[in-house]
């Protein structure tokens, strides 16, 4: 009897749910943010905001507890070190679920599990590219023009060589088979 036993099942053994469970939070921790169903979702926030607590913490045995979920030493140190201390002022709600829609092969219902508390570079880089990205388009505009018309130029020319050879791909074999038959 599984009386009291209030987890998801999520259609999987018990060591299969483990290891996906990982893997997500892995994910999430190095990414800060994926794209899951919405009941991965649910029941993998609860692990994250977990190890976000253990990294609040600090300790030794903090770091231990969490390298025994986690089981990757740069991951630990990126918690501990970058995730942890951005957290420092809240209490709880580390993670945030944006609902996006139903997938297409399934229609299950997909969504965005991400940290409430992005990184500040990540911000400033995203405005730093859209300016780089429109003196790109600039600049990519100028040299598209300058290659089409070199492109013309190099069209005409092979035009004016074929008009010159024969006027259609058949006068070009007429010469050809008139050869032989002189012969």
């Amino acid at each position: 009897m599984r009386h009291r036993k209030d987890s998801k099942r999520l259609s999987r053994q018990s060591s299969h749910r483990k290891a996906v469970l990982r893997n997500m939070v892995k994910n999430l921790l190095q990414q800060e943010q994926i794209k899951t169903t919405i009941t991965l979702a649910k029941v993998s926030r609860c692990l994250a905001e977990k190890m976000i607590t253990l990294g609040k913490k600090d300790t030794l045995s903090a770091r231990r507890q969490a390298f025994s979920v986690l089981g990757d030493r740069d991951l630990v140190k990126l918690l501990f070190s970058d995730i942890a201390p951005r957290f420092a002022a809240r209490a709880g709600g580390y993670t945030r679920i944006v609902r996006l829609g139903n997938r297409r092969g399934d229609n299950a219902s997909l969504v965005i599990l991400e940290l409430t508390e992005l990184k500040e570079k990540a911000k400033k880089e995203k405005k730093e590219t859209a300016g780089k990205k429109e003196t790109k388009k600039a600049a990519d505009k100028k040299e598209s023009a300058k290659t089409k018309k070199a492109e013309e130029a190099i069209s005409s020319e092979v035009k004016n060589e074929r008009d010159k050879e024969g006027k259609s791909f058949l006068g070009g074999l007429r010469k050809f088979f008139k050869q032989d038959k002189s012969e």
